[in-house]
């Protein structure tokens, strides 16, 4: 099986269109869901994916980085043409993150440590077998099934 985390990281020589393209139809998204998803105008969104824009405002760049469910600094990378090593998954803070929902943007930048809103560390390892997180699709570990917040955490919501 091939881990996730691999497939979101840009790979030598590719263009920024075609890294966008990859991760969008890995995802299952048309172009218009992840434009608004990123709060691109689809225009703009269909110029990236045919090599049109080969350089992202800080703006978009977050906005793409969320709908895409992967770090800024991927983003960054593939503009520059440098290679990034696939060490850093997704993180999410196991506290303010609800399930089925794309990471915060903020969480996904690489100095974040702590959640900017709560103080909670941010987690992007499964607390059970330590797998990397490479999406937030589901709310369980793809490997060993572990739930990625605490049941605790999830009863105290709905009663809320």
């Amino acid at each position: 099986m091939q881990r996730l985390e691999s497939s979101s990281v840009p790979q030598a020589g590719e263009s920024l269109g075609d890294y966008v393209h990859r991760l969008r139809t890995t995802l299952g998204l048309s172009q218009k869901e992840v434009a608004i998803k990123a709060g691109v105008h689809a225009q703009s969104y269909g110029k990236l994916e045919r090599n049109k824009t080969s350089s992202l405002n800080r703006k978009t760049k977050q906005g793409l980085a969320a709908a895409l469910q992967i770090p800024s600094d991927y983003l960054d990378a593939v503009c520059r043409g440098t290679v990034v090593s696939p060490n850093q998954g997704i993180r999410f803070c196991p506290h303010c993150w609800r399930p089925g929902t794309p990471p915060d943007s903020i969480w996904l930048h690489s100095r974040a440590q702590y959640c900017y809103v709560c103080g909670t560390q941010l987690r992007d390892r499964c607390v059970n077998c330590n797998e990397q997180i490479a999406s937030l699709k589901h709310r369980f570990c793809p490997y060993c099934g572990t739930a990625y917040q605490a049941l605790k955490a999830l009863h105290v919501e709905k009663e809320g």
